[in-house]
């Protein structure tokens, strides 16, 4: 891959700020690297210099990496951003600012090629972008640990914002990707869109009925699903199909678990309005 980003590492800890510039200036995608040690001389940087992308501490004097992404945010083809951090609790106000990523300290490389790869993936020009991964794993890292979660036990699919939560028969997981993302990626797995907020797989569907709360729901063993009027008659057809190849009940096991919630305990069914 020839190197084509121009990254920016905004930190005031010298020996973190070395380690990040020497980790990003190792990586393929990466051409050049440029280093500030506080929030002022980033910006004074970027008055002389064009970036794609900017690492940011948060907590900084003056001018915190916050201060700095506002800046960034208002330019007119503003860089990608990813906070580099010790601390969990600016993680929303971030991903609010519009960040890629949101990487804790100690900085694990594999977690900064990560980000760096993501960023490489968006800024490529349209039309030259790869065909989506299948992502038969999804790896979710929370910080503290990382959990990896096979597609296939996957049962239904939530929008929550500019996150997805997975929803399985052991609980569920938030991750920052689109619905509309998944939904492309995971066509040919068997997950078909319901509701404007809602994938369900369609091995996993027991039943299709209608709730007074809700309208029609599709059961799964994690939850009901609501499915919208524009959705269900695919969805009608998309059972039947999956019948007849004999591809419903995807685990026997599964089929009696009760619904979970985010904490792993049993939760009730979904009460949305389709």
């Amino acid at each position: 891959m020839k190197p084509e980003l121009r990254v920016l590492v905004v930190e005031d800890e010298a020996s973190t700020r070395q380690e990040m510039a020497s980790l990003l200036a190792d990586m393929p995608e990466v051409a050049e690297v440029h280093v500030a040690d506080n929030g002022a001389a980033a910006v004074r940087l970027l008055g002389t210099t064009t970036i794609d992308a900017a690492f940011l501490d948060i907590l900084m004097p003056g001018l915190n990496g916050m201060d700095v992404a506002r800046v960034l945010s208002v330019l007119s083809e503003p860089p990608s951003i990813v906070f580099v951090t010790a601390s969990e609790t600016h993680a929303v106000e971030a991903f609010g600012i519009g960040a890629v990523d949101y990487l804790l300290k100690p900085i694990r490389p594999e977690r900064l090629a990560e980000a760096v790869g993501r960023i490489a993936q968006l800024r490529r020009p349209t039309g030259t972008a790869p065909p989506a991964e299948d992502l038969h794993v999804v790896q979710i890292d929370t910080g503290r640990r990382t959990v990896f979660v096979k597609r296939d036990d996957v049962q239904f699919v939530e929008a929550q914002g500019d996150y997805v939560r997975l929803h399985t028969a052991e609980g569920t997981h938030l991750i920052r990707l689109s619905l509309s993302y998944l939904e492309e990626v995971w066509e040919s797995a068997g997950f078909v869109r319901v509701h404007r907020g809602f994938l369900v797989a369609i091995a996993w569907v027991r039943d299709l009925r209608v709730t007074s709360s809700s309208g029609l729901v599709a059961g799964t063993p994690a939850g009901d699903v609501p499915v919208s009027r524009r959705h269900g008659r695919h969805l009608r057809a998309q059972l039947l199909e999956a019948a007849r190849r004999d591809q419903l009940g995807r685990s026997a096991n599964a089929q009696g678990a009760a619904p979970r919630s985010r904490d792993g305990e049993p939760d009730q069914p979904h009460r949305q309005e389709p």
